[in-house]
């Protein structure tokens, strides 16, 4: 069940295994992140170190999402000593909340512990927060960029359009030890809080407001954007690849007329906070009833990492406004190509951009209406 591979980090995942409980042992040298699943057993682990699915949890029917993040939130600051908290912890409204990033920590620095510098308990603390907060395949998602960073790390992570991470200071650079964990404001179930969660290729942002779980603005990407592990052929952003291309695929001559863009890299993506765009590309209204379903099922790629009591109602809100959303398109229409493309409504921005060919991915969602849960901070 559980794979132990003594010179590589590997993920192990079984989508049919029951839940069981969670061991983790770090080896020196050699620090990685718990994979804690709501429903499958998966494993991060480092050399000479082998890693459990997550413990035993509650029912999901016995308490809710913002009950189990404030009790994982706080379990975990209780984990850190005085220096880590110092490190962990910042107020609600601080200006460092906007200091996530796609690029690697050596470029960016990040707020929060690092996962490397945990030790067991503090792992198990930190992951039963993300798990909290997302949803089973939100939390798979993460996991699967967390490995692909991994690979990057271990000079694996070359591929068509991209480049690998090759030798020298990629170890202090990538890899799934390199990622920071803060928490700004206290864990409240009336209070706003907000949990931050990243490193390369990834920026976690979740404001909890009451029951309310707002995912934006947060960046996924993948590089590579496929590797093996154990057999298996591991996408993290696969469902965003393939589904963008099979709904440009769906559109008449006219209507990718319609869609074609000029923009090919993201322009909402770190550090672009409050900045706005003119909507491009074909418009929601002019898509037959199974393109719009097909668009509906592409957002939900991204809009689906949250919990899903919360992914729910933000889904029903996207697809009321479905008819004033726009598709833009950048590039061939032919899976395997490099292609940017954008989804922009009412209460969305989603963009997808490969960054020199097809192995190196970049990805945003914000909701320009609610980054930050600021539609929530005015109730």
């Amino acid at each position: 069940m559980y794979a132990l591979d003594e010179t590589t980090p590997r993920l192990h995942a079984d989508r049919t295994a029951r839940r069981k409980s969670s061991h983790f042992f770090p080896a020196l040298g050699a620090l990685t992140l718990i994979a804690l699943s709501l429903y499958a057993s998966q494993t991060i682990s480092g050399p000479a170190e082998t890693v459990r699915a997550r413990p035993a949890a509650q029912k999901e029917n016995d308490v809710t999402p913002t009950a189990k993040a404030v009790a994982a939130a706080k379990k975990f600051l209780d984990s850190l000593d005085d220096k880590q908290r110092a490190k962990a912890v910042f107020d609600f409204d601080s200006t460092k909340k906007a200091g996530w990033s796609n690029l690697p920590i050596t470029n960016v620095p990040r707020n929060g512990v690092r996962t490397g510098d945990m030790t067991k308990p503090q792992h198990d603390a930190a992951l039963e927060l993300l798990a909290a907060v997302l949803s089973k395949e939100g939390y798979q998602k993460i996991i699967d960029i967390m490995n692909a960073d991994e690979e990057l790390a271990t000079g694996k992570g070359k591929g068509k359009g991209g480049k690998g991470g090759g030798k020298g200071g990629a170890k202090t650079s990538f890899g799934n030890a390199n990622y920071f964990l803060a928490i700004f404001g206290p864990p409240s179930m009336t209070q706003p809080w907000f949990v931050q969660f990243g490193g390369h290729h990834l920026g976690l942002n979740v404001t909890i407001v009451e029951k309310s779980l707002v995912l934006t603005p947060t960046h996924t990407g993948a590089q590579p954007v496929s590797y093996t592990r154990d057999g298996k052929t591991v996408r993290p952003l696969g469902g965003e690849n393939d589904k963008a291309f099979q709904l440009i695929g769906a559109l008449d001559d006219t209507q990718r007329a319609q869609a074609a863009i000029k923009d090919k890299n993201l322009v909402l993506g770190p550090g672009q906070d409050g900045k706005k765009i003119t909507p491009q590309g074909i418009k929601g209204s002019a898509l037959t009833a199974a393109q719009q379903a097909q668009l509906l099922d592409l957002i939900g790629e991204w809009v689906n990492i949250i919990h899903q009591d919360a992914a729910a109602p933000r889904m029903a809100e996207i697809k009321a406004n479905l008819a004033d959303t726009y598709f833009g398109w950048n590039g061939p229409t032919t899976n395997g190509s490099a292609a940017y493309y954008r989804i922009q409504g009412p209460t969305l921005v989603i963009e997808y951009a490969p960054q020199g060919g097809i192995d190196h991915i970049h990805t945003v969602i914000r909701d320009p209406s609610n980054d930050y849960g600021q539609k929530l901070m005015k109730r």
